[in-house]
């Protein structure tokens, strides 16, 4: 195993940014105890960087993201949810760039077309979804401060399936973590991608994933840094 990491990828989910993703959860105080720091990455049309993102950025939003990684690689990263789907698509790319990685929140529906039609349709409506998920992530997106219509833009970028051969394409080891209440175990996923494990948290949902403890320990010990 490569010598510990001084700087690990970070990668948010879909409506957060880095400061609620990672800053306000303890991430960035963890590692700093152990000498690591985690670059402040928003992805496209998130955060209060969003500004750096180009309108083009988002006709290929893997690419961006990949081209925006600070430092040399290969990176070792962590994603959830939508930051966990494009870590695992610029480890497909990239194969060579990637050390280790961990993704959180991460479901078989990777190898379908997923709509995202009803999702910009929660986000733009006037009145309360009786939808559970879409009233948090319209929730997530008002106390994070992000902008609905640059939430909308980055929905509608390209999100093709992937399939079983993209995915045998990521050479390095790989931490699947998902909670036991959200969607079905990604057994697919994790059959497909050559080096991986999976560990499902016991009572933990989909939002709750990397915050919880396990989450967290299983990161450190994955990376080797405790």
């Amino acid at each position: 195993m490569p010598a510990s990491p001084r700087s690990i990828i970070f990668l948010h989910g879909f409506a957060s940014s880095y400061d609620h993703g990672w800053v306000q959860s303890g991430w960035t105080d963890i590692l700093a105890d152990v000498n690591v720091q985690i670059p402040p990455l928003d992805l496209p049309g998130h955060g209060t960087r969003g500004e750096q993102w180009q309108p083009e950025d988002f006709d290929d939003i893997e690419s961006s993201v990949f081209a925006s990684l600070p430092g040399p690689t290969p990176h070792w990263a962590v994603g959830f949810s939508a930051g966990a789907q494009l870590l695992l698509r610029m480890a497909i790319a990239h194969p060579e760039a990637f050390s280790r990685i961990v993704l959180m929140g991460i479901s078989d529906r990777i190898f379908a077309t997923q709509s995202t039609d009803e999702m910009i349709a929660g986000l733009e409506a006037t009145d309360d979804s009786e939808d559970i998920q879409l009233q948090v992530f319209r929730r997530l997106a008002a106390t994070t401060g992000n902008d609905v219509d640059a939430l909308v833009r980055f929905l509608r970028a390209p999100n093709p399936a992937l399939s079983i051969e993209d995915v045998a394409k990521v050479s390095c080891p790989v931490l699947v973590i998902v909670g036991e209440r959200d969607d079905e175990p990604p057994v697919s996923l994790v059959d497909a991608l050559p080096d991986a494990r999976l560990l499902i948290l016991p009572g933990v949902d989909h939002f709750a994933t990397p915050s919880d403890f396990g989450a967290i320990d299983a990161t450190m010990r994955f990376f080797d840094l405790g």
